[in-house]
């Protein structure tokens, strides 16, 4: 059974790079699509140099995409990870763990940026050659798979 699971870990990362890519490219995309002068005047307000909005905009939202198709992955998952500590240092952290405005989302985030940085983007991804290619091999795993899975379930 154990062995099973092993087998689906891309699928895990695969999730776990969907779920962060969303939230960021969530986040970024007001930044970028005309709120940047606002971030800006947020990030000065927080005693940073203003232009580190720009960082965190473009970690945010270009990081979110190139975590979607899984291309640089541990490279934008490092840029969110830094973004988000910086959140929980200079916004979250005065509102505890669970209060209002609390650094449990953005510690979530982090972590997940964290398992990235260490796993990597796992098989489903966009690399110099196509994710997948329809070989003999390539159905012969899948169908191991299957069979491994109605196994299990019996």
């Amino acid at each position: 059974m154990l062995r099973f699971l092993d087998r689906l870990q891309p699928l895990a990362l695969l999730a776990l790079r969907i779920v962060l890519g969303i939230i960021m490219i969530a986040h970024g995309y007001p930044k970028v699509s005309g709120g940047l002068s606002e971030h800006v005047l947020h990030v000065s307000n927080l005693g940073l140099p203003g232009w580190l909005a720009y960082c965190s905009a473009a970690a945010e939202f270009f990081g979110g995409i190139l975590l979607l198709v899984g291309l640089f992955t541990r490279i934008a998952a490092l840029a969110i990870l830094i973004n988000m500590s910086v959140a929980i240092w200079k916004v979250h952290w005065k509102n505890g763990l669970l209060g209002n405005g609390g650094y449990q989302f953005p510690l979530s985030l982090a972590a997940i940026a964290f398992a990235l940085i260490l796993l990597g983007a796992g098989a489903n991804t966009i690399r110099w050659s196509p994710p997948l290619i329809l070989t003999k091999e390539n159905v012969e795993v899948a169908l191991d798979i299957f069979d491994e899975a109605i196994a299990a379930s019996q």
